[in-house]
């Protein structure tokens, strides 16, 4: 089964949420962006953010933890169907990074992605180039992240 068999375009599905705690802000950020509004809450007082809050390269490393487990429930109720999930490679990049807003320690993001397009790859008989709307939403409802990712589906 191919991805544009299993998804209409634009149609989004709910992936699931990651809930952005003190410790994992300041964990991630202490290895990956330890800018100081990340990894000190006092200083963090002194920015424009007024508080700890997440690098956007968590909130963007949580979306693609969530879509990944997301995609292995989604392969597994297929299968449990007597259907193939269609077999995703890596992603050749992504466009259009938008940090929106702050996320700030206490919050709970829910991720959605939702199918653009496909196309065959002509050097590649058998492969498609996926473009796929990834997106963040607080629990207020105020979007925080959103992205346009290429994904190889191949066999």
């Amino acid at each position: 089964m191919r991805m544009s068999e299993l998804y209409a375009v634009g149609e989004k599905a709910e992936i699931g949420s990651y809930t952005f705690t003190e410790e994992n802000i300041v964990r991630f950020a202490t290895r990956y962006d330890p800018q100081r509004f990340h990894v000190d809450k006092e200083a963090a007082k002194d920015t424009l953010f007024g508080d700890l809050c997440a690098s956007g390269w968590h909130t963007t490393a949580a979306w693609m933890r969530t879509f990944l487990a997301f995609w292995e429930r989604q392969s597994a109720a297929l299968a449990q169907n007597g259907q193939t999930s269609p077999n995703l490679g890596p992603s050749p990049g992504f466009q259009k990074l938008q940090w929106l807003r702050p996320v700030f320690a206490g919050d709970v993001v829910s991720y959605s992605v939702a199918f653009l397009s496909s196309r065959a790859l002509a050097s590649r008989p058998g492969w498609h180039l996926n473009t796929i709307l990834c997106e963040g939403v607080n629990q207020n409802g105020h979007a925080v992240i959103r992205f346009e990712s290429s994904v190889l589906e191949f066999g």
